[in-house]
C-alpha cells in the first residue's frame, strides 16, 4: 500500500498512523500513480492527475462526472477504468457508498442554510426556529431520499417548520412515519424562508426540480408575517 504524505491530515489521520499500518508513504501524487495499479481517492482526479492515468490503472473514487465533462473526456483518454462510489449498487438496488455522504450533505444543508439566512451574510435575518414574538419559518426540501430526511430531521430538530416534497408517495409515507406529525407534505407556498434541493438523479446532473422564474413567484424568502 502507498500513499501520499499528508493524504489523511484533513481527517485526523497522521502520516504515522499509515506507516505504522505497514504502508510506503511517498511525497508526491504522481509517485503513487506510477508505482500503483489500483488507485483509491475521495474526490474526481484533477485534470492534471488523470494525465498520469494509463491503461493499466484502476480508478476508485467519487466521480459525479455529469458535471465534469472535460473530465469524463480526459478519462476516457486515458484507457483506465474508472469505478466511481456513487454508482456502486447493492443486491437491494441502494447505493452504500454514497448513501453516508448523502447523509452529511443532508445534515450539513440545514445549518449552511441557517447561516445564510442571518443579516451579517447577506441574508433576510431569519431565524428558523422563529422567537422573540416570531413564529418558527418554514423550510421546504424538495426530495425524500437519504439527503432530504436527514435534511428534515435537522431542521426539525431546529424547531422550524418542515414540508417535504417528493415523487413517490413510498419515500413520503415513509418519512412521515419516521417523523411523525411533525412533518407536513403540503407547502407553505408564500411563506417558505429556507429552500433545500435534495433530488438527485443517479449519475446525472442535479434535477432543476423548480425554475428560477417561479422561485421569485412562488416563494417569497421572508419570514411569515
Amino acid at each position: 500500500v502507498i500513499v501520499q504524505t499528508m493524504a489523511g491530515a484533513g481527517s485526523g489521520f497522521p502520516d504515522a498512523d499509515y506507516r505504522a499500518a505497514g504502508a510506503r508513504l511517498v511525497a508526491t501524487a504522481a509517485e503513487v500513480f506510477t508505482a500503483a495499479e489500483l488507485i483509491i481517492k475521495v474526490k474526481e482526479p484533477q485534470l492534471d492527475e488523470c494525465a498520469l492515468l494509463r491503461p493499466h490503472h484502476i480508478l476508485f473514487t467519487f466521480l459525479h462526472l455529469a458535471a465534469v465533462p472535460a473530465i469524463a473526456s480526459a478519462l476516457c483518454e486515458s484507457g483506465c477504468t474508472a469505478i466511481a462510489y456513487e454508482t456502486v449498487t447493492s443486491p437491494a438496488g441502494g447505493l452504500p457508498l454514497l448513501r453516508p455522504m448523502s447523509v452529511i450533505a443532508g445534515r450539513l444543508a440545514v445549518q449552511a442554510g441557517a447561516t445564510a439566512l442571518q443579516k451579517s451574510q447577506g441574508g433576510s435575518g431569519i431565524l428558523l426556529s422563529g422567537g422573540a414574538g416570531k413564529p418558527q419559518s418554514n423550510v421546504l426540501i424538495l426530495g425524500a431520499g437519504v439527503a432530504g430526511s436527514n435534511a428534515a430531521e435537522v431542521a426539525i430538530g431546529m424547531q422550524a417548520a418542515v414540508t417535504v416534497v417528493d415523487r413517490t408517495p413510498a419515500n413520503l409515507k415513509r418519512l412521515q412515519a419516521q417523523l411523525g406529525e411533525q412533518l407536513q407534505i403540503a407547502p407553505h407556498r408564500n411563506q417558505v424562508g429556507l429552500k433545500l434541493g435534495t433530488a438527485q438523479p443517479p449519475a446525472a446532473c442535479a434535477t432543476t426540480a423548480v425554475a428560477g422564474h417561479l422561485v421569485d413567484q412562488t416563494f417569497t424568502l421572508a419570514a411569515p408575517p
